[in-house]
């Protein structure tokens, strides 16, 4: 973990700044290891602080061995620690993450320390989190591998008396039980009609005698997150369904073979959009083609027409074009792809052609 924070120090230099406040959990877990709540790291040149409470002092000390701590009791908040802690400093310029505090939190800051000069900065640590570490590619491609086999040994299960509901509920019990922490998200099954809509929650809807069923999961392995989408059909399906499939999976291989170090995010999403509006299917692809996974299911790059990002080696995204057909089906294909240094690798094997995605039931 100190080599994230190293990484982090020359930033203080180019932001003009004497130290950076880190006030979002999931960037305190980054730089420092810690999985608890409530606590804030305030990094310098020289120096690491971690501001916390009494409960976690057990926990800190087994997390962040070596690490310069600051306990509140239990009377204290943590702003009054910030406070307390800023005026035994000489700190004039801290950085604070903008996109992360609330107003509230900030006027606060410059009511208790009237004599600093707080100044705004912006993703400066989501930046460093889009490259990921070899520790890190190891954790998601576990997180992959659990939400696979879950997958896989779930298939085989289902009958028509399976709802939407317990589906889901059965796919986040067996990635627990292969060893997930939990679920990324809550899965979506959606079938027929509902698979058109992106962000469906499942329901106590039954297995369809003919039709799909659209599959979103993914499982969180030591804090990282992994993040699939199958679409299956169960019986005849329609020569529209059939066009629409090749069209997704065609402009989702045509994107990740365009992924490589150099490449633009806007680029690879516009790749994808041109294969599907050549087959016709254009206008019904209506969200960006992927994100960045890692200890958030959805952090930076995100890959839409609007993407400046350059692709790194080390960066996780998925790919997920899709097609949503209202009162139809939706149609949707996901895996997770790591950047590397001569392109990209697929982290996901779930086959994905038409023939491979029946059920039998």
């Amino acid at each position: 973990m100190s080599t994230r924070i190293d990484r982090l120090r020359p930033v203080l230099d180019s932001l003009e700044i004497d130290a950076l406040l880190v006030t979002d959990e999931i960037n305190v877990r980054y730089l420092s290891g810690f999985t608890g709540d409530s606590s804030y790291l305030l990094i310098s040149d020289l120096r690491t602080q971690m501001l916390s409470d009494g409960r976690y002092a057990i926990q800190l000390a087994s997390e962040c061995p070596g690490m310069e701590t600051a306990i509140r009791p239990p009377s204290q908040m943590i702003l009054d620690l910030v406070q307390d802690v800023l005026c035994n400093s000489t700190y004039k310029r801290i950085g604070i993450e903008a996109g992360q505090m609330t107003l509230g939190q900030y006027r606060q800051l410059c009511h208790k320390c009237p004599d600093v000069h707080w100044v705004e900065t912006q993703s400066v640590v989501e930046s460093l989190r889009m490259v990921k570490d070899s520790e890190e590619i190891a954790t998601i491609r576990k997180a992959v591998s659990i939400a696979e086999r879950a997958f896989q040994s779930l298939i085989p299960m289902l009958s028509p008396k399976w709802s939407e509901r317990a589906i889901a509920h059965e796919l986040e019990a067996k990635m627990r039980f292969l060893g997930a922490d939990a679920a990324s998200f809550k899965p979506i099954v959606a079938f027929d009609a509902a698979g058109a809509l992106p962000h469906y929650h499942p329901a106590e809807v039954f297995f369809p005698a003919s039709g799909t069923v659209l599959i979103d999961w993914g499982a969180n392995f030591e804090g990282y997150a992994s993040d699939l989408t199958r679409t299956m059909t169960i019986g005849p399906i329609s020569d529209t369904f059939k066009r629409a499939y090749q069209a997704v999976l065609e402009a989702q291989l045509a994107a990740i073979e365009a992924m490589k170090p150099g490449a633009h995010g806007k680029e690879i999403d516009r790749i994808a959009r041109e294969s599907l509006g050549k087959s016709g299917y254009g206008h019904l692809f209506n969200h960006g083609l992927g994100h960045g996974i890692g200890l958030q299911i959805h952090e930076s790059p995100r890959m839409s027409a609007s993407c400046e990002q350059t692709l790194t080696p080390g960066m996780i995204i998925t790919v997920e074009p899709g097609v949503y057909l209202k009162d139809e089906f939706g149609i949707r294909i996901e895996d997770d792809i790591l950047v590397t240094e001569s392109g990209c690798e697929v982290l996901s094997g779930l086959p994905k052609g038409l023939d491979d995605c029946r059920l039998v039931l």
